[in-house]
C-alpha cells in the first residue's frame, strides 16, 4: 500500500513529494485556494479531488480537516466542503489583529536585531522585490510573511509568531487579490524598503510606520474586494 501511494505521489501532475500524502494534499490545495484557482464559495468534492490526485478519499478527508483548521474551508451539512468566505468586517479584524501583534513584537525585537539578522531580512526583501517585478503572486504571498517574520524573531515571542502565522494563512489570499486588483506593488515595495531602513537605524517610529503599513493595506484591500464582490 505504501509503495502504491508513493507511486501515485510521484506521477501526480501536482507533484506531491517528500511529505505524508494528507500533508502534501493540504499544501497543494492550500496554494490553489490562495492563488484564486478555487474561489470563495467554491465546493471541494472529495471524490473529484481524490480522482484528480489519484488517491483514495481518506487522505483527502484529512487534508480537508487541515484546511478547515486553517480557516480556508468550511464543512456544511449536506453540502460538503466549500472554500470559506470572510465578511469584510472579519477581514479588517484580521488586519487590525496583525497591527496590534506585529507592532508589539517589532517593538520587542527592534533593540535585539543584529546586523546579520538585518542582512538576512534584506536578502529576503530582494527576493520579494524580484517577485513584485515579475508579478509572481504566489511567491509574493510567502515572501511577504517571511520578510515580516525575519524582523520579529529576535523578540523571542514564539506564541505570538505562531498566532501571526495563522492569521497570515487566512489573509494571504486576500493580499494576493489586493495586489492583482490594485497593482499596489510599487507602494508595497517602497514601504517595505522604508521599514527595513528604519530598522537598520533602530528608529522607534518604525513601530507606528508598521501600524500604518498594515492598516492601509487592509483598507485598500477592502475597497478593491468590495468592488470585486
Amino acid at each position: 500500500m505504501e509503495n502504491m501511494l508513493e507511486q501515485k505521489k510521484q506521477r501526480s501532475k501536482y507533484g506531491l513529494h517528500r511529505q505524508s500524502l494528507p500533508e502534501a494534499l493540504s499544501e497543494s490545495l492550500r496554494e490553489r485556494i490562495l492563488s484564486g484557482e478555487f474561489k470563495e464559495g467554491d465546493p471541494l468534492i472529495q471524490e473529484a479531488i481524490a480522482a484528480e490526485y489519484e488517491c483514495s478519499r481518506m487522505p483527502v478527508r484529512e487534508a480537508f480537516r487541515q484546511l478547515e483548521a486553517a480557516g480556508l474551508i468550511v464543512s456544511k451539512i449536506h453540502k460538503g466542503a466549500i472554500v470559506s468566505t470572510l465578511p469584510s468586517e472579519q477581514i479588517m479584524e484580521l488586519f487590525e489583529l496583525r497591527a496590534v501583534l506585529e507592532c508589539d513584537i517589532l517593538n520587542r525585537s527592534l533593540e535585539h536585531l543584529s546586523d546579520d539578522q538585518l542582512s538576512h531580512s534584506e536578502q529576503i526583501l530582494k527576493r520579494l522585490e524580484d517577485a513584485y517585478h515579475k508579478r509572481d503572486i504566489a511567491k509574493v504571498g510567502a515572501l511577504n510573511w517571511e520578510f515580516h517574520r525575519s524582523l520579529y524573531r529576535s523578540a523571542g515571542r514564539v506564541q505570538t509568531l505562531a498566532i501571526l502565522q495563522g492569521i497570515n494563512v487566512q489573509i494571504d489570499r486576500y493580499i494576493r487579490i489586493q495586489l492583482l486588483l490594485t497593482s499596489a506593488f510599487d507602494e508595497a515595495e517602497r514601504e517595505h524598503r522604508q521599514i527595513l531602513s528604519m530598522c537598520k537605524n533602530r528608529e522607534p517610529r518604525v513601530v507606528e510606520f508598521m501600524r500604518g503599513h498594515i492598516i492601509r493595506a487592509g483598507h485598500n484591500l477592502l475597497e478593491a474586494l468590495n468592488k470585486r464582490r
